[in-house]
């Protein structure tokens, strides 16, 4: 007859790896779909005030913003109140050609909805705010809407 000896055991069995790969592209996938992407990096200081009476925008895809401040850069960009329009720094003259691009840019039905957000610094005058403002008029863009933060009541 034949003996049947016990074997020794070899240890811990590996870990299969195999699914590993399949793992990854799912979660790269799931975090690619959910995210998205910043349209524009802010060069200038931004501390939106605060209100009282906050509405919410339906559509954020319909909004173009217009930053205002002091830039980050000051070496580059002076000290004073600077406008940026997408990602780049420009003047109030030229407000009436960042519309007429953001209209191009848009669905012919979705023209008339563009909204104009106006993000602000708040220590910044509310002259330079005004003649944006008035260049938005020309320009026929008359939605506009203010970023702000809601204010915290006080609970003293």
């Amino acid at each position: 007859m034949a003996r049947f000896t016990k074997k020794e055991s070899d240890g811990v069995p590996g870990l299969n790896t195999s699914s590993m790969s399949d793992i990854v592209f799912m979660f790269l996938f799931f975090f690619m779909v959910i995210s998205t992407m910043r349209e524009s990096s802010v060069m200038v200081k931004l501390e939106v005030p605060q209100a009282s009476e906050i509405q919410k925008l339906e559509k954020k895809s319909l909004a173009s913003a217009i930053y205002i401040g002091t830039p980050l850069d000051e070496r580059k960009y002076g000290s004073g109140t600077r406008i940026q329009l997408n990602d780049q720094i420009g003047e109030v003259s030229d407000i009436g050609s960042y519309v007429e691009a953001e209209k191009a840019s848009r669905n012919e039905a979705d023209r008339p909805l563009i909204t104009t957000t106006l993000k602000c610094d708040k220590n910044v005058r509310m002259g330079d705010v005004t003649d944006v403002k008035q260049e938005l008029r020309k320009a026929g863009a008359l939605r506009i809407m203010y970023a702000a933060s809601k204010r915290v009541k006080n609970t003293y």
